[in-house]
């Protein structure tokens, strides 16, 4: 009978991973498309209005450069920690929570210092926010052997509704005409954009240097030595006496540390005052676990993946006025995406063969 034989893989070389890759982004793309056929609607004139959406105008082109800066942040971050197997899947959460630090030292010190001083120190409250976020699951990780899935994902839903808390409560504007959110950032601790678009220069600088460090950190220090042994095998860590609780508390303090720096880009370089959860991030947290994963967990390849779904989250806006498709076609398409690109990886690393032959004995 036929039947499947999985056997591990030689090396591949560069050319072979990225045919594979190409092919996977072909695939999902085949199976985007059956997705809208089954919508009534035609899949080249989808896909080509996504791109055009985003990459077809130089509005659509600001737009994807603004919403790539959290996915430069994040996917940056995100690649650190899943070098070293660390399955960091709190981003949503701790950009959520940089906001909230970033917008907290902007109503309480805006008036008094100048702005200079303040961007900065609203950055480093931020960078604080999203890096202790990430250092708890860490700690529960290596000292109480808690999954980190599990972990980092409830801990966007307490970072969400805290957020939430705050701002129908205590930290309430007197500004909002009684919506929630907190009162307006002072003139001081707002970003400067390019004219004509929403991209605050400061976290696109921040987010550029940040992901050129980390590749400089993984590639040519002895931290990055040890995340990369860390993540290739654990065996050989533990017997070269790397410290698995130093490390990880360093790997999750960067990662959640950097999506605490897009949290206060957004908030102040955007909306100018702390809202709903879901206004502050449209995702970006989840999205950038894809950014990362597409970037093959290289944080300048990072860069590339970020604007690629950055050019998908402004075409699916489009796409919702010019199809009338609901917002959640850009969450399916992302999701595909990043099944298939699992997929690819997995056969990087395996050959899939159809043998003949007799059924394996039970």
């Amino acid at each position: 009978m036929l039947r499947f034989r999985v056997t591990e893989r030689p090396a591949v070389t560069t050319y072979g991973a990225i045919f594979i890759n190409m092919g996977s982004i072909a695939a999902a793309l085949g199976a985007i498309g059956l997705v809208f056929l089954f919508s009534g609607i035609n899949p080249f004139y989808a896909v080509a209005q996504i791109f055009l959406g985003s990459f077809g105008s130089i509005y659509g082109i600001m737009e994807t450069v603004t919403k790539a800066i959290p996915l430069i942040l994040i996917g940056g971050g995100l690649t650190l920690a899943f070098r070293a197997r660390f399955w960091n899947i709190g981003a949503e959460g701790q950009l959520l929570m940089g906001a909230l630090m970033g917008t907290w030292v902007g109503l309480t010190w805006g008036e008094t210092l100048p702005a200079f001083i303040l961007i900065p120190v609203m950055f480093a409250a931020g960078f604080m926010g999203g890096a202790m976020c990430g250092i708890i699951p860490a700690i529960l990780k290596v000292k109480f052997s808690i999954n980190e899935v599990i972990s980092t994902l409830m801990f966007n839903y307490i970072c969400a509704q805290f957020v939430t808390m705050l701002i129908v409560g205590p930290w309430k504007g007197g500004s909002r005409f009684g919506f929630p959110g907190t009162d307006n950032l002072p003139d001081a601790a707002l970003l400067g954009l390019i004219p004509g678009s929403r991209i605050h220069v400061f976290t696109l600088i921040l987010a550029l240097v940040s992901v050129i460090l980390l590749y400089i950190i993984i590639h040519r220090t002895r931290f990055g030595y040890d995340v990369r042994v860390i993540g290739e095998n654990p065996d050989a860590a533990r017997y070269a006496g790397i410290n698995f609780f130093r490390t990880s508390l360093a790997i999750m303090a960067v990662s959640g540390g950097l999506a605490g720096f897009a949290g206060v880009g957004e908030v102040a370089g955007i909306h100018h005052y702390l809202g709903y959860p879901a206004s502050v991030s449209s995702g970006y947290g989840f999205t950038a676990i894809i950014v990362a994963w597409l970037a093959k967990l290289n944080p300048l390849l990072s860069i590339v993946s970020a604007i690629f779904f950055a050019g998908i989250m402004v075409g699916g806006d489009a796409i919702q006025i010019t199809l009338g498709l609901p917002a959640a076609t850009v969450q399916i398409v992302n999701g595909i995406l990043l099944v298939f690109l699992i997929t690819g990886d997995y056969f990087i690393k395996n050959r899939v063969t159809l043998v003949w032959g007799k059924p394996l004995q039970q």
